[in-house]
Order: C-alpha cells, then sequence, then structure tokens
C-alpha cells in the first residue's frame, strides 16, 4: 500500500490488501492449504453480512451474524470455527507490527478494532461436539457392512458386468480401515511399502505392521507418522488375498498406491465416504453412520476384547487417553461383565 498512490477505490484495495497479508502471515507459520482458505471464505462472508469493511466492523456485528448462522441451523463447531478465524484476521489488523491501524487512520480517519469478545463468541467446553446419534458400529452392524461389500462382488462379477475389480478393492479397503483404526486420508494415501512384518507376531505374516505416514498433523506441521500393529490375524488374509490376487489385475498399478483407482491414480477420500454411503445404506444401517465410524469401531472393540487402553491409544495415533476414551462405546453387556468380575474378585465371592 504506498502511500504515494491514489486510487479511484481505496477502500477495496485496502481490504484486499488486508486478506492477502493476513493469508500470507498464516502460510509463514505453515498452516495448510485446507486451514487457510476456510479462514479466508468465513471472513469473507462476515464481510458481505455486515455490508462494511473490517475498520468500520463493530461487536454488533458479531452478535447478529452468528444469530443468523444459527437460525439456519449451522453447527455449533462449524460457527466456532468461523468466529475463531474472524477473531484471528482481527487480531491480525490490529498488530501494530503490520501498520494497519495507522493506514487506516490516515485514509478513512478509524481504524479496526477486535470485535470478537468472550461475550459474543462460543467457547469450547467440550471435548467433543459430534453429533450424538453418530456412534461405532455394533459387531453384527460391521458383519453386515463387510457381508454386503462382499456381496457385491460376487454380484458384478455374476452378471458379468466390469467393475468387480473394483468392488473387491473396495471391501477390501473397508476391512482395513476397520482393521487398522485408521482415518479415511490415512488409508487412501497407504502404499503396498508401508506393510512390514512383525517378529513377535509371525501369524501376520507380511501384514503384520501398517507404517501410517499420513496421519492427522498439528497445526502448522506435517503429516505424523505412526506403526500401527495387526490385532486380528484376518487383516492379514485379507490384505494378502487382495495385494497377490486383485491388486495386479489393475494394469495401470504401475506406482506404489495400495488402492489404485483404473486410471492409475489413487482412491480419494470423497470416494470412500460415497462408497461407504451407498453400500450402509444397502445394508440397512442407520443414516447417521460415515467411515470414521469404523474407526470408533475399531477403539471400542479391542477395549472390549481386553486390550489395554494405553496400547490402543498408541495404535490409534491419539495423544491424550481422553481423546481415545471419547472414541469408545462400549456396549451395556461389556460394562455389565466387568462390574461383575470386578465386584466378584474384590469379595472372593461369584455365583
Amino acid at each position: 500500500m504506498p502511500s504515494s498512490v491514489r486510487h479511484l477505490h481505496p477502500e477495496e484495495v485496502v481490504w484486499e490488501a488486508m486478506m492477502t497479508g493476513w493469508a500470507a502471515q498464516m502460510r509463514s507459520r505453515a498452516l495448510s492449504v485446507s486451514t487457510v482458505e476456510p479462514r479466508l471464505s468465513g471472513v469473507r462472508r462476515f464481510m458481505t453480512f455486515s455490508g462494511e469493511y473490517p475498520w468500520r466492523w463493530s461487536p454488533d456485528d458479531v452478535d447478529a451474524w452468528s444469530a443468523e448462522l444459527l437460525g439456519r441451523r449451522v453447527a455449533r463447531s462449524t460457527l466456532r470455527g468461523y468466529q475463531a478465524g474472524l477473531r484471528l484476521f482481527c487480531d491480525y489488523l490490529v498488530d501494530a507490527r503490520y501498520g494497519w491501524g495507522e493506514r487506516c487512520l490516515e485514509l478513512f480517519g478509524t481504524h479496526p478494532v477486535q470485535v470478537c469478545h468472550e461475550w459474543n463468541t462460543m467457547r469450547h467446553v467440550v471435548d467433543v461436539e459430534a453429533r450424538p446419534a453418530v456412534r461405532p458400529l455394533t459387531r453384527e452392524e460391521v458383519q453386515r457392512l463387510f457381508d454386503h461389500a462382499d456381496d457385491q462382488v460376487e454380484a458384478v462379477r455374476r452378471l458379468g458386468r466390469k467393475g468387480w475389480q473394483a468392488a473387491w478393492r473396495d471391501a477390501a479397503l473397508f476391512k482395513v480401515i476397520y482393521g487398522f483404526g485408521l482415518r479415511r486420508r490415512e488409508a487412501v494415501m497407504l502404499d503396498t511399502v508401508d506393510f512390514h512384518r512383525n517378529a513377535v507376531a509371525p501369524e501376520f505374516g507380511a501384514f503384520a505392521i501398517c507404517q501410517v505416514r499420513y496421519g492427522k498433523a498439528m497445526r502448522g506441521s506435517p503429516p505424523r507418522r505412526r506403526s500401527v500393529l495387526g490385532a486380528w490375524p484376518w487383516t492379514t488374509t485379507v490384505l494378502a488375498e487382495y495385494v497377490e490376487q486383485i491388486r495386479p489385475l489393475y494394469a495401470t498399478a504401475r506406482g506404489p498406491a495400495l488402492w489404485p483407482t483404473e486410471r492409475g491414480g489413487r482412491v480419494s477420500v470423497d470416494y470412500v465416504t460415497r462408497r461407504f454411503a451407498e453400500y450402509r445404506d444397502a445394508a440397512g444401517l442407520p443414516a447417521e453412520l460415515h467411515p470414521h465410524c469404523l474407526r470408533h469401531s475399531y477403539v471400542t472393540h479391542l477395549i472390549e476384547d481386553g486390550w489395554d487402553p494405553t496400547f490402543v491409544q498408541h495404535q490409534v495415533g491419539h495423544i491424550w487417553g481422553s481423546t481415545t476414551a471419547l472414541y469408545s462405546g462400549v456396549s451395556g453387556d461389556f460394562k455389565n461383565q466387568t462390574l461383575r468380575a470386578t465386584l466378584d474378585r474384590l469379595t472372593g465371592g461369584g455365583s
């Protein structure tokens, strides 16, 4: 913003310069595009709603905007994300090191202020804000989902249609997501070289350890890595059958991707979501379930099977055990059995 240049529309020029500067600040912190772009978009929506430029914003604008979004039934976590982005943008504008206050005073006779405060923004007061209806699948539901996925392979082959390899691939993909407790991105980014043997578990063969290289990143950090040990022997059968018999049928699979497409790429996260929804509905499962529920199911079923909670925590890559606990939805039968066994052990009795 050189002071020697006179613009016909200085308000618009300053506004765009502010957004460009804030984007550069976020990128300098190594924040990902998936973080930067939604923040920029949210601030632009607020500007459109208020009809004013940032140096004329007031807390009243935030009040009205938040009320309007809640009236449209925007998720609370989404609204809090919008408010957090707006607060960060205002922090950037009022930081004297960037000089926006002085420049706005010179041009417009006023300056930006922080319009977000503790009384007009939401606080993060609970550990998880997922919809209450979202839950782990029961073992019976997992089996129904997998049975339907397997049936699709036979159905397509019986009809003589193309695509049975893709149906087999997708069935194996969902089983691996559940069998190793993976997030969708972690699963689709797997390569064939990401599985290794484990000397203490030879029964798992070449698929005893899954090296996750694209784990969920902390803000500004590269993807986190972790090793997931095979916990259920059936996973090695699924992987060996797929890698040795089905994946080679993809003529375009010259790269390392574990889940290739017919065009030579790798399946996308969106594809996993769509395919899961298709199988879920066809299997008659509740509509609120999504692929991440398989990860919740993995945690729950390991805990129910008696695995150490700390081991499960490290398997899924959680820093805090409390996060793993939120993923667990153990059944009433499991809790009752645990209660009875503990009472019997403490009293030395039992019926």
